[in-house]
C-alpha cells in the first residue's frame, strides 16, 4: 500500500481513491459505513488507539476522543458500496514528518484501511484482502480540476439511484436532491451546514474557500445536476 513512485508534497492537494479487492463490497450494512466514518476521524492522528478500549469501554462518542493534532486535512469525502473517495492534503498542523518510508497521507490511509479491514474481517468472519493493492491518487493541479473533483466526490452517490445520469442527464432533480440530502455517508451535509458530529472530519479552512457559503455550494451542485449531455 505504500510503494509510491511520486511522494505526496506538503501544501498540495490530492484526490485519493480505494476500492474493494476484485471490486467487491467493502460496506455490508449501515454499521460498517458508520465505523469507517468514525475511523476517518480517529485514524487522523499520530496517537495509537483501540476502538474497543478507548471508545466502547470508555463509553464516549468517537468524535470526543482526544486525538491531538490531525496528520492530514480532509476537504471532502464519500463512501460508496465498494469504494471511497477523499479530497486531502498533508495537514499544516501535523508536523509528522515521515513514519519509516511513509509520508503523512500514506500513513493515514494505511492506518485507516488496516483498522477497517481488521474490523470487517472479524465482524463478518472473513479472511484475505478487503482492499485491492495500492490506493490511487491524483494530484490536483489547478482550480478547475479542484472544483470538478469537489463536485465529483459529492455527486458520486447519485449513481446509486440513477446509474446513467451523467450520460443521459438527471430525470428528476427534486428526487435527486432529496436523496443527496438524506445520504449520510459523505461530506455533502457538512457543506450544507447541517450540524452533526461528522463535521469534525473535514478541515475546510485548509482548502480554497470555493464552497464555504452554502448558496455557492448549492449553485455548483445544481450546475452539474442540470447539465444536459
Amino acid at each position: 500500500m505504500t510503494n509510491r513512485k511520486v511522494p505526496f508534497v506538503e501544501e498540495e492537494y490530492y484526490h485519493i481513491f480505494n476500492r474493494g479487492n476484485n471490486k467487491q463490497k467493502i460496506f455490508f450494512n449501515n454499521n460498517d459505513y458508520d465505523r469507517f466514518v468514525k475511523l476517518l476521524y480517529l485514524c487522523n492522528t499520530k496517537i495509537n488507539f483501540n476502538f474497543r478500549d478507548d471508545i466502547i469501554k470508555n463509553k464516549i462518542d468517537a468524535y470526543d476522543f482526544d486525538r491531538g493534532k490531525p496528520i492530514v486535512s480532509i476537504g471532502a469525502w464519500v463512501l460508496m458500496p465498494n469504494h471511497f473517495h477523499l479530497y486531502i492534503k498533508i495537514s499544516p498542523r501535523s508536523h509528522l514528518g515521515k513514519v519509516g518510508q511513509m509520508d503523512a497521507i500514506s500513513y493515514f490511509i494505511q492506518k485507516l484501511c488496516t483498522s477497517y479491514s481488521m474490523y470487517i474481517n472479524k465482524k463478518h468472519e472473513r479472511t484475505g484482502k478487503l482492499f485491492e493493492g495500492v490506493f490511487r491518487s491524483t494530484h490536483i493541479e489547478n482550480d478547475e480540476q479542484a472544483k470538478y473533483n469537489f463536485s465529483y466526490i459529492h455527486l458520486n452517490p447519485v449513481k446509486l439511484i440513477d446509474p446513467l445520469w451523467k450520460e443521459n442527464g438527471i430525470k428528476n432533480l427534486d428526487k435527486t436532491l432529496d436523496f443527496l440530502g438524506k445520504y449520510k455517508w459523505s461530506s455533502y451535509l457538512d457543506f450544507k451546514k447541517i450540524q452533526r458530529p461528522e463535521n469534525k472530519i473535514i478541515s475546510p479552512e485548509d482548502f480554497p474557500d470555493y464552497f464555504l457559503d452554502p448558496k455557492i455550494f448549492d449553485e455548483e451542485i445544481f450546475d452539474w445536476l442540470e447539465y444536459q449531455p
